[in-house]
């Protein structure tokens, strides 16, 4: 550990397979957002996390009616209530390269795949996919170097390499949103146990396991680290460190818990064990364990899928027996309209589950949401008719005030969605000309 008095911003605690990064502290220095540097102090870092739903929204319950700051939350939007000042509803946005082109159906898988790339996938069912370089993957390679993981990709449904899921598309394309190339999709993590060894442990996984029969927090693989550390810190530097640990410590008891119910049997595989059984305890596991990895600067880009691209998931908890999917296709049924909302506004519910808890932890001149955008969206927007046009999506966050929130802004027709993620990009001091069908950045974010 550095002992230094002014400790360095990549200093690690360090144990027995253990390495965990620390959060802002005051003796680390003076830090602030990159809007508001004085010469000499430390910036905060700019991140970026995108968070995908699939199928959709009752866009008429979505979309406010009102443009500019006075805009009032609709129905679906209404469990953001908290952090409307701290978000950007963005309506006109077009995902043209999930539309068939002349590919004909596959609008699910195209949707997922063309979000993040902009790119037309290649209609195949073979191992020659084809999509594009997405936005995530372009922030990962120039932060590369900068944090111990370049990005973390999370996810709750399992994907698929191969096979045939949608009008002969790759199940690749409707399980996959980060794309390191055009040919090389990125899994993602749904175990919240191998994710959070990712961001802490240093072992191979035979040795990690050995480590596991002991029985310890990882924490108590630092402790004489943290005592030194203690000895070094302030009054609100040692608040910091309890509510860090305490965080860390709360998700290793949750996964604990989640290894003791049976697995759970799905039609078509079995889920791994270690996954908890409740779907919504597992959507904010894995949004804790972004909301540590930005804390720690363990990694500043981060994808989430909520559920994969035409996801038949049923939602009993809200009254929702029926697939997901199977309601999407409602052809005007008010019954089967009504199911959909309260998904919609379950989803939104646990968006502002983690926006709020980015809001409420403290980093340098403001919080964690103060130094990141969060990206919230779908690439269909009406899934009854499969519309790419006009997509759901929401901008939460300060972007190191680089973004002027708590307004609804709405864009002229086909501005491609890529256009947006050149501006998020531009605010991670990344220049890129065009990415995927680009035309230029967004105008008045900030």
């Amino acid at each position: 550990m550095n002992t230094s008095k002014q400790l360095s911003r990549r200093t690690f605690l360090r144990g027995l397979g253990v390495s965990i990064a620390l959060p802002w502290l005051e003796v680390m220095g003076p830090v602030t957002s990159w809007a508001n540097t004085p010469a000499g102090a430390q910036t905060v870092p700019n991140r970026m996390a995108f968070l995908y739903v699939p199928n959709g929204k009752i866009m008429e319950d979505w979309t406010p009616k009102q443009i500019g700051a006075d805009y009032e939350l609709t129905h679906i939007l209404k469990p953001l209530e908290n952090v409307k000042d701290k978000m950007l509803v963005l309506s006109g946005l077009t995902a043209d390269k999930a539309r068939a082109n002349g590919d004909g159906g596959g609008d699910h898988a195209r949707a997922m795949a063309a979000f993040l790339t902009g790119a037309q996938p290649r209609k195949t069912d073979g191992a020659d996919i084809h999509a594009g370089v997405s936005v995530d993957q372009v922030a990962a390679l120039h932060a590369s170097n900068r944090t111990r993981m370049p990005s973390l990709e999370l996810g709750i449904d399992p994907g698929r390499r191969a096979g045939n899921c949608d009008s002969g598309y790759s199940c690749v394309y409707s399980s996959t949103l980060s794309w390191r190339s055009a040919t090389q999709p990125l899994p993602k993590e749904v175990n919240p146990k191998l994710a959070f060894e990712r961001l802490f442990s240093t072992l191979p996984d035979t040795e990690r396991a050995e480590r596991d029969q002991q029985r310890k927090s990882i924490l108590d693989f630092v402790m004489q680290d943290s005592r030194d550390l203690r000895r070094q810190v302030t009054g609100n530097d040692v608040r910091k460190l309890d509510e860090y640990f305490s965080a860390i410590r709360d998700i290793e008891l949750r996964i604990e818990a989640a290894e003791k119910f049976p697995p759970i049997e799905s039609p078509g595989y079995t889920v791994p064990e270690e996954i908890p059984e409740d779907y919504q305890e597992h959507l904010r596991l894995m949004m804790d364990l972004m909301v540590l990895a930005f804390q720690a600067d363990v990694t500043r880009v981060t994808t989430f899928v909520l559920a994969n691209e035409g996801s038949n998931r049923p939602y009993p908890f809200v009254d929702v027996p029926d697939g997901h999917h199977y309601l999407s296709h409602h052809s005007g049924d008010e019954e089967k309209i009504e199911k959909i909302k309260r998904i919609d506004v379950f989803h939104s519910e646990q968006l502002a589950y983690f926006l709020e808890k980015l809001n409420a932890t403290a980093e340098g001149d403001g919080s964690l949401l103060d130094h990141s955008m969060i990206l919230y969206g779908s690439g269909n927007a009406d899934g009854n008719r499969h519309s790419h046009h006009d997509l759901p999506i929401i901008l939460a966050g300060g972007g190191c005030g680089t973004l002027k929130t708590g307004r609804h802004i709405r864009y002229p027709k086909e501005t491609p969605l890529n256009n947006l993620w050149l501006s998020m990009l531009n605010r991670m001091d990344v220049e890129v000309a065009q990415l995927g069908d680009s035309t230029g950045s967004l105008s008045n974010l900030s």
